[in-house]
């Protein structure tokens, strides 16, 4: 290429392309309830650090799938660029590797729910400048962390305002041979009831109750997507709302780090138009950090 011709271009890339200067910290996170502390990832806008520093933000916290961990978000996405794009705080937890983010009623040793649900919640309220009110909280995850995502806002309707769920495993009866699943669920026969009472599928109603934003989608090619269709069906047949969207693509990194961007901007719309978003939080609580 001619050298002055690839100056210019060179020269135009970084005229109109955004600087992205978010921050990107490991934290590790404490659990009473488990007796132990798990590492944490939380993406800070850039406006975090550069501003006056007295601004508050909005949380989304994002849960990683099976057999993943707190740092697969932003090994294999554009997490990032979310939180300064939508001026939020991203939040990624460690979920275990096969906990389902549900406190097992056959392994007391395994409570990701209270601990992502409220633990975690609460230590970043404390050591971050959040905005601490469910309009400002939002939570999302993919495949097993979908279903985590959905079933901790149901569980607790006061503490996040909006939730969503990426190629979730939103019927987790279809997910029996899913290794490890039953050390947390126990045996699908013998512990059908509660296998049943924890499906997403089967607490539409609930959803609706919640009163929280709701953003569910699915590749179309994923194994899940049947489950996700006859979710989005008993919703809209009891009128709740929500977004529902299927994608071309499979239960892939390459659906879910395009899917997430979508989740991002409808949080932050729904942070909007619940009047929420950074430098609106007087009078809120959370610790500087």
């Amino acid at each position: 290429m001619n050298p002055v011709r690839a100056f210019w271009l060179v020269l135009t890339l970084l005229v109109t392309s955004p600087a992205w200067a978010f921050q990107s910290r490991v934290v590790s996170i404490p659990s009473a309830a488990m007796h132990k502390s798990f590492d944490a990832t939380v993406v800070l806008p850039d406006q975090y650090t550069s501003g006056k520093g007295a601004e508050r933000y909005p949380v989304v916290y994002l849960l990683h799938g099976s057999g993943g961990d707190y740092t697969d978000w932003t090994a294999n996405s554009p997490i990032g660029k979310l939180a300064d794009r939508y001026h939020v705080i991203l939040v990624m937890p460690d979920g275990g590797r096969e906990s389902w983010y549900i406190d097992s009623p056959v392994d007391p040793r395994s409570r990701y729910e209270t601990y992502v649900g409220t633990e975690v919640v609460a230590y970043i309220d404390e050591h971050f400048r959040t905005i601490a009110a469910k309009q400002a909280r939002a939570i999302t995850g993919l495949s097993m962390g979908g279903f985590g995502a959905l079933h901790i806002a149901l569980d607790r309707p006061d503490q996040f305002g909006a939730a969503g769920s990426i190629s979730g495993a939103v019927d987790p009866r279809g997910c029996e041979n899913e290794p490890g699943i039953e050390q947390v669920f126990g045996d699908p026969a013998r512990d059908a009831g509660f296998w049943n009472s924890e499906a997403i599928v089967e607490n539409a109603r609930s959803l609706g109750d919640a009163h929280i934003a709701l953003t569910i989608d699915c590749g179309v090619n994923d194994s899940l997507v049947q489950s996700n269709r006859t979710l989005h069906e008993r919703l809209v047949e009891l009128g709740v709302p929500h977004d529902y969207a299927e994608r071309p693509g499979g239960h892939t990194w390459k659906y879910w780090a395009n899917a997430v961007q979508y989740q991002v901007l409808f949080f932050a719309g729904a942070f909007r138009h619940a009047h929420v978003a950074s430098n609106m939080a007087s009078g809120m609580t959370g610790a500087a950090s």
